[in-house]
């Protein structure tokens, strides 16, 4: 009998691991990320909340042209601008869409640094979208949620320079 028990507490548990990495970062860490990727592959970044009604209603179809189109030469990553408080609020939802691999929490500290930090265009509106392409340069970006063509036209484009 323990050994039954045994045995099915380590199915739940082993197949429970999630295969979602969230790290605290801040905007330097996310120029190093995306950096990492020149001459390789496009880069999309989306910036969200789980406070944020708009960002939760466009995530699920970020991640399905992330799935789309990864082998396609595009990199996807999440990075939630939730305070640290947040951080388990956020991994539940990450892991209910099926989000897999590296996503980011931003370091805590002063917003407005992060935000101009990571683009002079952002004003700090949620969700926030920017798309660099294959060389690193930034390809597109937008604040405020958009349509599945939108996303699209800015990977398709990002891919191809």
């Amino acid at each position: 009998m323990k050994k039954i028990l045994f045995i099915v507490l380590i199915t739940i548990f082993g197949c429970s691991k999630s295969d979602l990495q969230l790290i605290t970062v801040d905007a330097s860490d996310i120029h190093k990320q995306v950096a990492s990727h020149n001459g390789h592959e496009a880069v999309l970044l989306n910036f969200w909340a789980t406070t944020c009604s708009p960002c939760l209603e466009e995530f699920p179809m970020i991640v399905e042209l992330s799935d789309a189109y990864k082998d396609k030469g595009i990199k996807v990553y999440f990075i939630t601008t939730d305070w640290l408080d947040f951080e388990k609020e956020a991994i539940t939802f990450l892991n209910k869409q099926g989000v897999k691999g590296i996503s980011f929490i931003k370091e805590e500290g002063n917003d407005n640094n992060f935000i101009n930090a990571i683009s002079q265009e952002w004003s700090g509106t949620l969700p926030f979208t920017i798309v660099y392409d294959r060389h690193g340069n930034v390809s597109d970006y937008w604040e405020m949620k958009k349509d599945r063509f939108r996303f699209e036209s800015a990977i398709i484009k990002a891919i191809g320079s």
